[in-house]
Formats: C-alpha cells, sequence, structure tokens
C-alpha cells in the first residue's frame, strides 16, 4: 500500500517517502518510526514497542528515541508544539493522527525522479558552484570581507541535503580567475553557477549577486542589497533563501524550506574568524600563527560559533605538521575538545567531521580517522578534502591502492582546488611508501608547480630520486628544499613526521632524506 496524507506519500515497497512527488532523504530509523506511526493510525505505540520496532529490543535512552521523534517531525514538517501529525501521549508513547489514504500501487509505477538540467549528466540532485565575490571596497584589506560572504553562503546552501554545493576549496580555486560559466559547468559538473560582488564602506555594505544557468549561460535571477553593516546574516540568509526558491521550479520540488540559524553570530567573533581563515589559507608559518591567535579570538567571543572551534583544531595541527606549533599531547587534547565542540554544535556538518579527522590522524586515531571520514563523505560525497583525509588514513594503515584510489577521486573532484598540492603530495607519500617511486615523481612533479606548494613536496621528491639512485637529481631536489626551508633536517623530519603509524614507512622515509643527502641535525 501507499499512504498518502497531506502532501506526502509513504511507500512502504520503494522504502521511500515523497512530498509533492519528490523523494525525501530519510534516515532509515526515522522512516521505520513513520511508518509505524503511519500504519498503526490513531493507536498510541508505546515506547517499548517503538524500541522493539527501531532498535531490534535493545533498551535505549529516552534521548535517543526523543531524538528520532524530532526528526521524524521534521522530515514531515510537524513540531512538538503543534503536533499536527505525531501527537505525544505523555508519558506513555506516540500516535499518528493525520487524515490518511490507502492507495494499492500502479502495476507500472517508476521510481520517481527529479526532473533536473543538464540532463545528459546522471544526477538526481542539482549541483551548484559559489565563485569566489569580488571585492569592490577599493580596499585590498578588505578582502577577507568578500571571500567571508562567499564562505557564509557555501556554508548555509550545503545546509540543503538536496543540493550539491561545491566545497570551498574548489570554488577558491577561480578567485580572481575569468570564469566562462558554460566552460565551468562542464568542467565541474555542476547545473548552477552564483557570483557576485561585496562593496563594504564605513558602516554600510552592498552585496550583489546573481544565479547563472550553466547548461545554458542564461541569468536566473539576480538582485542586489543595501544594509546596515549589523544585518549581514539578514543579507546572507535572503540570498541564499532566493537562490532555493529560484531553484525550485528547475527540480520541480516543492521542499523548499528556509536555513534559519539557531543562534546569530557575534559580529566581532565573525570577522575575527573570517580573518582567521583569510591567513589560514595563505599557509605560510606566519600566517598560520595569526590564524591560531584571530580563530581563538573568535571562539572566546561567541562560544556556539562552530566553524571557529573546528578551524582552530585544524590551524593548530597544520602548525604542528608544517610549522612552529610544538606538537604536545595537550595541544592535541585541546584541538580534539574544539572538533568535538563544533560537532556538538552542528552533528550534520561534513567539514566538522573532516576536520576532527584530520586532528584524530595527528592523534594517531588511525581507526576513528577513517570513520569521521567515511561520516563527512556521506554527508557530502562531493567534498574532495574529506576524500584526500580518507586517503590519508588508509596509506598509514598501509591500504596503499585504496589510499591511491581516493586521492584520485579527491584530484577528479576538484581540479582547480588551491590544495591539489596536498592531494598529489600526500599521495605521492603513500605511493613512497608502497614502492612506486616514479610515479610518485611524476605526482610531485604536478604538485610542485601549484601556487602555495609546501616544502614537503620538494622533500617528498627528494626521497623518491634517492630511491631510485637518481643521485644528481636528487642533490638537485635538496638544494631547492634546503632554500625553502632552511632549517630541515632529518631530525626535523622525524619530530613533524610524529603522526605516522608504521616505523617501517618511518624509516624508509628517513633512508631516503640520508641517501639524498639531507643533513642530519
Amino acid at each position: 500500500m501507499i499512504y498518502k496524507f497531506e502532501n506526502f506519500e509513504l511507500d512502504l515497497d520503494r522504502f521511500e517517502l515523497r512530498q509533492d512527488d519528490v523523494a525525501v532523504e530519510v534516515q532509515p530509523q526515522v522512516f521505520t518510526l513513520i511508518s509505524l506511526l503511519v500504519t498503526n493510525k490513531d493507536r498510541m505505540i508505546s515506547k517499548e514497542e517503538m524500541n522493539d520496532r527501531i532498535w531490534d529490543g535493545r533498551i535505549v535512552s529516552e534521548a535517543a528515541l526523543s531524538s528520532r521523534i524530532k526528526s521524524a517531525r521534521q522530515v514531515l514538517q510537524d513540531d512538538g508544539k503543534e503536533q499536527r501529525l505525531i501527537r505525544t501521549v505523555h508519558g506513555k508513547g506516540f500516535r499518528f493522527v493525520g487524515e490518511l489514504i490507502e492507495e494499492a500501487p500502479m502495476a507500472e509505477a517508476k521510481p520517481v525522479e527529479a526532473a533536473v538540467p543538464n540532463s545528459g549528466r546522471s544526477r538526481t540532485r542539482p549541483s551548484i558552484i559559489v565563485l569566489p565575490f569580488a571585492n569592490l571596497s577599493g580596499d585590498p584589506e578588505q578582502e577577507y570581507f568578500a571571500d567571508a560572504i562567499t564562505q557564509d553562503i557555501i556554508s548555509t546552501l550545503s545546509k540543503h541535503r538536496w543540493l550539491d554545493v561545491m566545497a570551498r576549496n574548489t570554488s577558491f580555486g577561480y578567485k580572481g580567475r575569468s570564469v566562462d560559466v558554460r566552460a565551468l559547468g562542464k568542467d565541474l559538473g555542476v547545473d548552477y553557477v552564483i557570483e557576485g560582488s561585496v562593496r563594504r564602506a564605513g558602516g554600510h555594505i552592498r552585496v550583489a549577486a546573481q544565479l547563472v544557468d550553466a547548461d545554458t549561460g542564461n541569468q536566473r535571477w539576480a538582485d542586489r542589497y543595501d544594509r546596515e553593516l549589523k544585518d549581514v546574516f539578514a543579507v546572507q540568509d535572503e540570498i541564499t533563501g532566493k537562490i532555493v526558491a529560484r531553484l525550485e521550479p528547475e527540480i520541480g520540488a516543492a521542499e523548499r524550506r528556509r536555513v534559519v540559524r539557531a543562534t546569530r553570530r557575534d559580529l566581532h567573533a565573525w570577522d575575527s574568524y573570517h580573518l582567521g581563515i583569510f591567513h589560514f589559507f595563505k599557509f605560510t608559518a606566519e600566517d598560520n600563527l595569526e590564524a591560531q591567535k584571530l580563530l581563538q579570538q573568535s571562539r572566546e567571543l561567541d562560544p556556539r560559533f562552530g566553524e571557529a572551534h573546528a578551524w582552530w583544531a585544524y590551524a593548530v595541527i597544520l602548525g604542528m605538521v608544517y610549522w612552529d606549533t610544538d606538537p604536545s599531547p595537550e595541544l592535541q587534547d585541546e584541538a580534539l575538545a574544539a572538533a568535538n565542540l563544533a560537532l556538538d554544535l552542528d552533528d550534520q556538518n561534513a567539514v566538522f567531521y573532516a576536520l576532527k579527522a584530520r586532528v584524530q590522524l595527528a592523534r594517531r586515531e588511525y581507526g576513528s580517522a577513517l570513520s569521521e571520514n567515511e561520516v563527512a563523505i556521506g554527508l557530502n560525497p562531493t567534498f574532495a578534502a574529506a576524500h584526500c583525509g580518507l586517503a590519508d588514513s588508509l596509506a598509514y594503515e598501509g591500504r596503499y591502492d585504496e589510499a591511491i584510489e581516493r586521492f584520485k577521486k579527491a584530484i577528479e573532484l576538484s581540479p582547480n582546488d588551491p590544495q591539489r598540492w596536498a592531494f598529489l603530495t600526500y599521495g605521492a607519500l603513500a605511493l613512497i611508501f608502497k614502492g612506486d617511486y616514479e610515479t610518485a615523481v611524476q605526482w610531485l612533479d604536478r604538485a610542485s608547480v601549484i601556487p602555495n606548494c609546501q616544502y614537503w613536496t620538494v622533500a617528498h621528491k627528494a626521497v623518491a630520486l634517492a630511491q631510485l639512485e637518481k643521485k644528481e637529481e636528487a642533490a638537485k631536489a635538496v638544494g631547492q628544499l634546503l632554500r625553502e626551508k632552511p632549517n630541515f633536517t632529518i631530525a626535523f623530519a622525524k619530530r613533524k613526521l610524529f603522526y605516522l603509524k608504521d616505523p617501517k614507512q618511518l624509516d624508509c622515509y628517513l633512508k631516503g632524506l640520508a641517501l639524498a643527502g639531507v643533513p642530519v641535525d
């Protein structure tokens, strides 16, 4: 049977809930709960019966059941106050009270698919990229502010689970470049492109934005916002709300819902956070320390700002691996606590899981890092950095072939990512551990021409060339390495590679450095 109520259809044969003929994403336990209530209309379902059906009789906490009920109500656009469809029987259980129609499914019924543009590509959800907004303020110091608006629009759009939103790093790979929207659509496989500009003067901002169909190059929507600076959050909500509303007709959906912030950010915390991110992505020792300071300041100004906690944790870890932050167990504990706090504030944020996994890798918690990256990919399959993080985790576990395939996936998903050098460099390290030195050199040559490429790329190349017994080329790489990082020694490398699991991997690397002629200490 198909159970119909309001504008929903519950199809038990397909294990599918549809709203206005469009499939709704529902967690399996939540679907089971909705099915149990709907198929027992007007009968009170006790908590014990729910435990039997949802958790196979396992005893779970009241909080777990309350969480599933809340999720079911959210999916059905109901809530605990109105109780339009799911009514609470206090102290006992719950029952479904909506008007219900039961129908036998038609034999020729076909799976529902969303109608999307660019139908030549196989896709069930529209994909979108937000290009970096241009800074029209006439002040280079305000560049971070335009980047901040861009990043917040990306983050807010990503909360709409029926959209595939390209990650920040992919978007910012196009910063400062002239872009042909139709060519971009073909290269990245995106359906829509958002571009715009920001002008900040005194206490005022002007934000202009437009939504472009990547298949045709036609403008679908455009608007301009003049606001007081204190209204920056309202501007972001307006932009994202209108974009989502404009996308609805394109996919035949009536499931627009506005993402409303649970709490408004403190503006000073917001500024500190985005200034910190601005310095973070410069990838220098000085900028990393400045990023740590600003992100910590943001955390203190607004303890409920999850992004500040998560990115501070990653900035600290990156400082340990590349630059001057001491890799102490105490600081690693603080970084993990910050990442966990971010997830406590938003457990549906793919970036938070990926950043926590980076902390766990530094703590040598490889199994946990694998799991967290897999969750991140489940929440956002197009998140290239999570595929790279998963690949790293696999490499340190000695699962080299799987790791290399994941590195290739990250590169494929984000071919213009400003951190592509890292995808290639980390992948080359996995190839070195595997013993495939020729391919490692090829990957490192590709990485070395990318802006912001770090000194580890040259160090890895010296190791691979030395293992191939190409002494002259290895010596040339060492010369370049010492120009880029004068204090690089074998002892330095050993300290910085603290996160490696297998002693054989570390021995292989240090032996390669010695063969290449890197100073001992």
